[in-house]
């Protein structure tokens, strides 16, 4: 249960006050109210309100966008070629507004680079449209209590204190501080190999975290623009960012970039530059996780205090004296971001914790929570701890590969509060893990998640773990998101729903490997099916026989075997198997309708998918059937 920091007889003279002021004033109240208004925070509020709920944002700046914006880190990491759900609408958009995809391509450490300030501008645009969606800015969590299963939230406005009594909480905040305060049990730092049988992963688990980054947004003003020099400057402590003089002794596993390549890393469009640097630049190190609030801000001071020694740093010894900070950015009196980029939370424990194991083999692991799939990401495993004291003790987790993966619905569900969705970076994921899934356009899959999560949830009057997994899949792809990271067909193809739905299935599996710095899933749809690769058929119908040998499989065979499920399962058609199965092959343009064609792993889904459809087949939040 939350804690309510006040006594029970001044709770209840201020449920009177705040009831009749809120009465009065018509303050909405909440079906689905969100804690933070950052990446997962907005997608959250968005997709919950275009399902018409009534939803609201309590976000503490003025700006919307988290770590996409109000953190600066306007590079988008990954997923380029799997524009799933919301990450896809936001990157059109700013397509729009800069004219061009190639307009994006400002950088060489993204394809999606922007002004943080244009990002902000574009996600205000999109909200302003959501007649369901309130938020309230400079606005923030006072006490959230839940009595008799349901909640009580008290939130200070700039103009008044509010109370509210959503029906769901989304903790979208930055660090995990709603899910903390309920009291969700949660980890901090590496697990031992012994906890998540990640062959990677430390022998004894620690408490340590990755670094966090207060970026700088540089602009080229034409002249010397050098800072005074900052408090306790020292050189030396970014002697080796690039090849310079003062870099005498490079740590072997960096890469010595030259001083323009590392400006270039995060250049944005309109002569700007993003300093988030990771080698011996502006990282830096400190756990903030359930820290008070003057803990936090005495610590994040010192953090941008280290920032702008490293822009001193570029400026002094790197002699680039006209770069400095962009004074068109950020609404804030010293130009730097509202808030840190932090890369790393609590993780809570969730009705299921996703490890790197689900990522490299899901398929053979006890849980198949890759048929609970939500989102997807394709970035590597990537760690920061340049700074941390002790960093050779840690794994050596710098761009790890891996393949693309789903990211599975029950991360965002805590084990113990019931009404309570944790969205951000808070997930139920290993520590090694978080080296992926932390990435923007993961976290903004997942705030969309979170957010059909709660609407359906709303709607049907059910509890949050008691929502049917396919049912939030099912909204997922009507708002074009992806479950599976298949890169056979783009999302507008006529194949692309058959293949995602027959891929969380298990009949047809895809298989992930990495191209050099890509990694990818296939469907291998082009490939010829055999009867090998279909007994995941047989957990959903028991009662047939597959072959397994390694034998194609023919038009008149797979319709055989889908008349003999169909008659076990009472299947009804309005006409002959024979000639549903010719109009399916010609409304999706597939070639060659003959009785003894050998069918493709596409061909053969898109007759699964459409004759049978196993998708409806109930998986609990684990991935079992539930028959």
């Amino acid at each position: 249960m939350c804690i309510l920091k006040i006594s029970f007889q001044l709770f209840i003279l201020l449920s009177i006050v705040f009831t009749s002021q809120s009465c009065k004033d018509n303050t909405p109240f909440p079906d689905v109210l969100i804690i933070g208004g950052g990446t997962s925070g907005v997608s959250a509020g968005i997709a919950s309100a275009r399902m018409g709920v009534q939803t609201m944002i309590i976000e503490e700046s003025e700006w919307l966008g988290g770590m996409l914006t109000s953190a600066g880190v306007s590079a988008v990491d990954g997923n380029y070629r799997l524009p799933g759900g919301f990450w896809g609408e936001l990157k059109d958009s700013l397509i729009n507004y800069y004219g061009s995809a190639e307009a994006l391509k400002t950088g060489w450490v993204s394809n999606v680079l922007f002004e943080p300030s244009a990002g902000n501008k574009i996600l205000q645009q999109i909200v302003a449209k959501e007649k369901d969606l309130k938020i309230h800015f400079k606005s923030r969590l006072k006490s959230i209590i839940k009595e008799k299963e349901k909640w009580i939230v008290t939130i200070e406005t700039p103009e008044k204190t509010i109370m509210l009594y959503p029906r769901i909480v989304i903790d979208a905040t930055e660090l995990g501080d709603v899910a903390f305060q309920c009291g969700v049990k949660y980890d901090v730092g590496m697990e031992s190999r012994e906890v998540t049988k990640e062959e990677i992963a430390p022998e004894t688990a620690n408490d340590v975290i990755q670094d966090l980054t207060y970026v700088a947004i540089l602009k080229d003003y034409g002249k010397d623009v050098t800072i005074p020099i900052p408090e306790d400057y020292d050189p030396g402590w970014f002697a080796c960012p690039c090849d310079n003089p003062s870099c005498s002794n490079p740590d072997p596993k960096n890469v010595l970039w030259s001083k323009e390549q590392m400006m270039l890393y995060g250049k944005l469009p309109n002569n700007k530059y993003m300093i988030n640097w990771p080698i011996e630049g502006n990282d830096y190190y400190v756990n903030l996780i359930g820290k008070s609030e003057k803990e936090r801000e005495e610590a994040l001071e010192k953090a941008k205090k280290h920032t702008l020694r490293f822009v001193y740093f570029i400026q002094k010894e790197l002699g680039m004296n006209t770069l400095g900070l962009a004074d068109d950015e950020f609404p804030t009196s010293d130009k730097m971001p509202l808030i840190p980029y932090h890369r790393e939370s609590l993780r809570i424990h969730g009705l299921v914790r996703f490890t790197l194991n689900h990522i490299v083999d899901p398929h053979t692991q006890a849980e198949k929570l890759y048929r609970t799939s939500i989102a997807v990401g394709d970035y590597p495993v990537d760690h920061h701890h340049g700074r941390y004291p002790e960093k050779e003790t840690l794994p050596h987790l710098y761009f790890h590969s891996i393949p693309s993966y789903g990211l599975p619905l029950g991360v965002m569900i805590p084990q113990d509060v019931k009404g309570l969705i944790v969205a951000e970076k808070s997930i139920s994921v290993s520590n090694i893990v978080n080296g992926t899934t932390r990435l923007q356009p993961v976290v903004l899959q997942i705030g969309q998640a979170a957010g059909v999560l709660a609407a359906l949830s709303v709607k049907s009057g059910t509890d949050i773990d008691k929502v049917p997994v396919r049912d939030v899949q099912q909204v997922l792809l009507s708002q074009g998101g992806y479950l599976l990271p298949y890169l056979d067909v783009e999302k507008e193809h006529p194949l692309f729903l058959p293949l995602q739905r027959i891929g969380t299935t298990g009949i047809l599996q895809g298989i992930g490997k990495n191209e050099g710095w890509s990694n990818e899933t296939w469907f291998r749809a082009d490939d010829p099916v055999l009867w090998s690769e279909l007994g995941g058929m047989k957990e959903i119908y028991p009662y047939i026989e597959i072959s397994d040998l390694a034998t194609p499989v023919v038009l008149n065979d797979m319709l055989e075997l889908i008349i003999t499920i169909g008659d076990k399962e009472k299947l009804s058609y309005d006409r002959d198997i024979l000639s549903i199965a010719k109009e399916i092959f010609t409304r999706f343009d597939l070639p060659g309708y003959e009785p003894n064609k050998q069918l493709t792993r596409a061909e053969a889904a898109v007759l699964i998918d459409s004759l049978l459809n196993p998708f409806e087949k109930d998986v609990d939040i684990k991935g079992y059937y539930i028959m």
